[in-house]
């Protein structure tokens, strides 16, 4: 599955993938993702809002235990962020019929759409919109960078853009999510285990600071008569990277555009996307505050205005602890060892879902502890521990 898989979307300069929302990549993963469930003799179907699903036994009971992640890209992201959740639940339902185990509860697979929100945005589309958490007419404004909209791209892979919507019915079904992920961090590489359990999500969002000043020439504009929006922007670049290491948070600018963008032209605007994520509500706040009121000084001292606009945020999300604390048992059971439970500041789709019902994930081990880039990695043989720890683990629920 894994070889299957590899090639598709991945760019042949950086070595990343491109697996962007309903593109032509994105539609090869898709198609990946039927030929495996067909393979398997599992119901396959998609979803209102796009979502793929495949089903062992009568998901109508509402009591299903589902595995699955998403396929999509970062731009030039890595091979194994969305991707090894799907493989390893394949790979986990392989395993389970390989030990003869016994479903007394429906099994689902499931690939949510576009995730990454490297196209429109806004990240987790697909499970937001499953969750009532994406209003249709959001969606429906929703923008590439290429003034694409979401509905003109979902009706050019062949979906109703006008079917999606909040899908409770559908959630209904599940009694419990499991969703294994590589870890994004090095926790796991340096406590030595192969797999942990997932206590929280932090909260994290994405905020737009537009700094709107003057265009004019580059070589014959004097220094003090100019209202460059660059040099707020970059001072505020530096107070994000402040405010976050004294709160003990993060906050990254990683998207940048600017008008005209030319190279002999003072700019006339430089857009920049905030994203900060923190262990609790109130430092988060603090930081974004503390960013957004340096930029403002800064804007003040360049004559340069400043709008700044939350694109999106997720609260802090808790895992369901009783399905968390069973994950921990069971992974624990054969070796009597304590299985690390950490939190994350990555977003992901079980945080999405958990609003709605029992979700809890798994982290394989990232020995370079990067991700979002081609460098993210996993060994076969924590891969296959990882495997082998979904296996487990579904078949405890699959059987209560």
């Amino acid at each position: 599955m894994w070889r299957e898989l590899a090639p598709i979307g991945r760019h042949g300069g950086s070595g990343g993938y491109r697996r962007f929302a309903w593109t032509g990549a994105d539609a090869e993963c898709r198609a990946w993702f039927e030929r495996q469930a067909v393979a398997r003799g599992l119901a396959y179907e998609i979803d209102r809002n796009g979502n793929q699903w495949a089903w062992l036994g009568d998901p109508a009971r509402g009591d299903a235990v589902v595995a699955g992640s998403h396929l999509d890209s970062v731009p030039d992201g890595g091979a194994f962020d969305g991707p090894l959740g799907v493989v390893s639940a394949f790979a986990a339902l392989d395993e389970l019929r390989h030990r003869g185990a016994r479903f007394d509860r429906p099994f689902g697979i499931v690939n949510f759409g576009d995730e990454e929100g490297a196209r429109f945005g806004l990240a987790c589309v697909g499970s937001r919109l499953a969750a009532g958490q994406l209003t249709v007419a959001a969606a429906h404004a929703l923008t590439d960078a290429d003034g694409v909209t979401l509905p003109q791209a979902m009706a050019a892979a062949g979906h109703d853009p006008d079917a999606i919507g909040a899908d409770r019915e559908r959630l209904d079904r599940i009694g419990a999510f499991v969703e294994l992920h590589v870890e994004q961090g090095r926790a796991l590489d340096l406590s030595g285990d192969p797999v942990g359990v997932a206590s929280a999500i932090w909260p994290h969002g994405r905020w737009r600071f537009d700094f709107r000043g003057e265009a004019n020439h580059a070589g014959t504009t004097r220094l003090v008569d100019r209202r460059d929006p660059m040099l707020s922007y970059a001072e505020t670049v530096l107070a994000a990277r402040r405010e976050a290491r004294l709160a003990g948070a993060v906050a990254t600018f990683g998207k940048i555009a600017v008008e005209p963008n030319g190279v002999n032209a003072v700019p006339s605007l430089v857009r920049g996307w905030l994203d900060s994520r923190a262990e609790d509500q109130a430092t988060l706040d603090t930081v974004v505050d503390g960013i957004e009121k340096a930029a403002r000084e800064y804007a003040d001292a360049h004559g340069v205005d400043l709008d700044v606009v939350r694109e999106s945020f997720t609260p802090v999300v808790e895992f369901d602890d009783a399905l968390r604390d069973e994950l921990a048992r069971v992974l624990g059971r054969d070796t009597g060892l304590k299985v690390p439970v950490l939190g994350t500041g990555a977003g992901h789709d079980a945080g999405i879902l958990s609003a709605a019902l029992p979700t809890a994930m798994l982290f394989v081990r990232n020995p370079t502890g990067v991700s979002h880039s081609p460098a993210e990695s996993a060994t076969e043989d924590d891969c296959v521990a990882g495997v082998r720890a979904l296996a487990d683990v579904l078949e405890g629920l699959a059987r209560k």
